[in-house]
């Protein structure tokens, strides 16, 4: 009960930060699917680094900060956040969001399918 509570709290400040600025909230289970374009680097599971950090409890979290993997100079000396807003700029186009970054994936071209990736994200620990 606890669990769904938050999970239901996670999607209520992503969406409301989504339709907020110029984003639009996204359905998580179409984001789940989206995601499985970045399931080749990122896990979902607590602690599970790939080539990429684990994405468990990623919205909120200040970026650069999961412990065990090596992010780029560039990363861990951001200081951004991650919310709705900073996930949907860096999913666009990573390399030109954050110069520097080791993320090598070219971005989502679609907002719906960041949209709702970034729901999906929401429920993971959040």
């Amino acid at each position: 009960m606890l669990k769904t509570a938050k999970i239901t709290a996670a999607l209520c400040i992503v969406a409301s930060s989504a339709l907020s600025g110029s984003h639009s909230a996204g359905d998580a289970a179409k984001g789940e699917k989206v995601f499985k374009k970045c399931k080749a680097c990122h896990a979902v599971e607590e602690g599970k680094n790939k080539t990429g950090p684990s994405m468990y409890g990623v919205v909120g979290r200040a970026a650069g900060s999961v412990e065990g993997y090596k992010y780029s100079k560039a990363m861990a000396g951001s200081g951004l956040v991650w919310d709705a807003e900073t996930l949907d700029g860096f999913l666009t186009k990573p390399k030109k969001y954050l110069k520097g970054t080791k993320m090598s994936f070219a971005g989502l071209k679609k907002e719906k399918d960041r949209a709702n990736v970034i729901a999906y994200l929401a429920t993971l620990g959040n």
